[in-house]
C-alpha cells in the first residue's frame, strides 16, 4: 500500500538513513482518521468496506510527514527494515510454532548478530520477547473473545507449560489470564451499558 501511495503521487525524495524507529508528534489528520478506524472496528460490515481507505489515508497522512523516511524504507526491498518486516511477519503468522532465530536471520539475510541487533532497533524487543508478546496478544484476545478455558488458550498459542503461560501473562497484564478476562468483560458491558434519562 505505501509502495502504491509513492507511485502514485511521484514521490521519490532522497533515501534517509535506517533508523528502524521513529518517533514523533501526530498530526490532527492522523488522530481523525485513527479515531474513524477505531469507531469501524465495532461494526464489521462497515469495517470491511472502510478500514482499506483509512489505512490509506493514515498512511498517505505519515508519507506527507516528518516520519516519510521511516515509512519508506518499509518498502524499500533491500532496506534492512523490509528484510526485518519479513521476519516479523513469519512471528505473527506462526507466533505459535518454536522460533529459531537462526531461521529468522536466513529469512531476513543476515547472519544471526547482525540480524538480532537490528530486530532489536526496530522493535526494542529481541525476536523471542516479540514473540512473546505475540503470543500473550493473541491469548488475550482470545480469552475475550470465545471464553476458552486458560489451559486451552495457552496451548493454542504456543505454550506448552500452563503455569508458565500464567506467569508470563500475568508479567505482562498484571493478573492472571482468568481474572484479567473477567475484568476485561465486566469492563466492556460497564461500556455497552448506556444511562437512560
Amino acid at each position: 500500500m505505501i509502495a502504491e501511495l509513492l507511485l502514485n503521487a511521484d514521490r521519490h525524495p532522497p533515501a534517509a538513513s535506517f533508523s528502524g524507529l521513529g518517533v514523533g508528534r501526530a498530526s490532527g489528520d492522523v488522530l481523525e482518521a485513527v479515531a474513524r478506524l477505531l469507531r469501524v472496528l465495532d461494526r464489521p460490515r462497515d469495517l470491511a468496506v472502510l478500514a482499506p481507505w483509512i489505512e490509506r489515508e493514515i498512511l498517505w497522512y505519515l508519507l506527507s510527514g516528518d516520519q516519510e523516511s521511516v515509512v519508506r524504507e518499509v518498502v524499500l526491498t533491500d532496506g534492512r527494515l523490509s528484510r526485518i518486516s519479513q521476519a516479523i511477519r513469519w512471528i505473527r503468522l506462526h507466533y505459535a510454532e518454536p522460533l529459531r532465530v537462526e531461521a529468522l536471520a536466513q529469512l531476513a539475510g543476515m547472519g544471526a548478530s547482525t540480524f538480532h541487533r537490528h530486530f532489536q532497533g526496530a522493535t526494542a524487543m529481541s525476536p523471542i520477547q516479540y514473540q512473546k508478546h505475540v503470543r500473550l496478544q493473541e491469548a488475550r484476545s482470545r480469552l475475550m473473545a470465545h471464553r476458552e478455558d486458560v489451559a486451552s488458550v495457552g496451548f493454542a498459542v504456543g505454550y506448552e507449560n500452563p503455569s508458565q503461560f500464567s506467569f508470563e501473562y500475568s508479567r505482562l497484564y498484571g493478573l492472571p489470564p482468568g481474572k484479567d478476562a473477567i475484568r476485561m468483560r465486566q469492563a466492556s458491558m460497564r461500556d455497552r451499558l448506556v444511562p437512560i434519562d
